[in-house]
């Protein structure tokens, strides 16, 4: 085991990354650029137990496709320097769109722990997480934070450590088969963890032209020697300008030229719509299957009565039986108290006279 590891934390912008950021590093952090841009790079210093932790916050991000100066930086930084463990920061009362960044990663290969920040927020508007079956998923730890409270730091520091030391969670070993899709294994981004990096399945055509790349891609070592050659191939056919532009063997480009070409026919939209649609089917296949709203459970209760007082055949029947009850509980209960009130004012004009 390592005396010293890096972490580095990613997530979408107000995730509540630089909170935990604060949290876990106190004052023991500087603030710089990155080399060429003018984003910023944090770096702080964690001790948990005898381990010191070199944490780096990452630009906030939705995706690690190159659109913008921080996604680049971002994605750089985890191909480029390697961290031991990655922090994907997300707002658990956000869930399915903050994945997103989350598929990404795990599709990059990195040993991933997933912080389900604002857990309180989340449990206030309904939200349970099956956290087991997610980690299965998605093939990381999961811890639930509340990162402005300082709530779950500790064990957030744990998964690190073991991720670190052990790679991805033990449970994620188990075959998982859902309505997510096919997980499949395949090596590191750049063979340095040794350990087993899940894949989606895009479907069959998209997966025959990723096949095709991928096979040429780890023909030429000169591309195959940084990339994981699968996930360089799918962000080929995403159209990745920045690697589209690193990648300069006219074999490969000519295939993924071709590729594009034929998916867009077939499918009717862009390849990168295409792929970003299959990740969102993961991710919401996942969330229908391992995340439960109490606030939907009632809404269904509801629907469901609805569904029976509504309906055509049986609306008018219980509306007529319900007129009928009524009418009965006024004259039937409303004897006693009118009798009552009779009696009452008799006495009383009684008295006056």
């Amino acid at each position: 085991m390592k005396s010293k590891i890096t972490v580095a934390l990613a997530g979408n912008p107000n995730a509540g990354k630089t909170t935990i950021f604060n949290n876990l590093t106190g004052a023991r952090q500087h603030v710089g650029n990155y080399p060429g841009v003018t984003v910023e790079r944090k770096e702080g210093l964690c001790l948990h137990g005898n381990i010191e932790l070199q944490i780096v916050d990452l630009p906030g991000t939705y995706s690690l496709t190159a659109y913008s100066a921080e996604e680049m930086v971002a994605r750089n930084f985890i191909i480029d320097e390697r961290p031991d463990v990655v922090v994907d920061i997300i707002d658990a009362s956000n869930l399915e769109r903050n994945l997103y960044l989350a598929v990404q990663l795990m599709e990059l290969g990195v040993p991933l722990v997933l912080a389900f920040n604002m857990s309180d927020m989340a449990k206030a508007r309904g939200y349970e997480f099956d956290t087991e079956k997610l980690s299965r998923f998605f093939r990381a730890r999961i811890v639930q934070t509340v990162g402005n409270k300082g709530t779950g730091m500790k064990e957030l520091l744990d998964a690190i450590i073991e991720t670190a030391t052990n790679g991805t969670s033990d449970t994620n070993h188990k075959d998982e088969k859902s309505s997510t899709g096919v997980l499949s294994s395949r090596a590191n981004i750049r063979g340095s963890h040794h350990q087993a990096v899940p894949i989606m399945n895009y479907g069959w055509e998209i997966e025959k032209e990723i096949a095709k790349i991928e096979t040429l891609i780890q023909e030429n070592r000169s591309v195959a020697g940084k990339y994981n050659a699968r996930w360089l191939a799918v962000k080929l056919l995403e159209n990745d300008r920045e690697l589209r532009a690193k990648v300069t063997s006219p074999k490969i480009n000519e295939q993924v030229k071709k590729g594009i070409e034929h998916l867009e026919k077939v499918l009717g939209e862009s390849t990168e719509t295409a792929i970003a649609g299959a990740r969102y089917g993961f991710i919401s296949g996942a969330c229908q299957e391992a995340v439960r709203s109490t606030i939907e459970i009632r809404h269904t209760i509801s629907d469901r009565i609805d569904s029976v007082v509504m309906s055509r055949v049986l609306g008018m029947p219980i509306f007529l039986g319900l007129m009928y009850l009524v009418f009965q509980l006024t004259f039937t209960l409303g004897d006693p108290p009118m009798e009552w009130i009779d009696n009452f004012f008799g006495w009383l004009g009684g008295m006056v006279q």
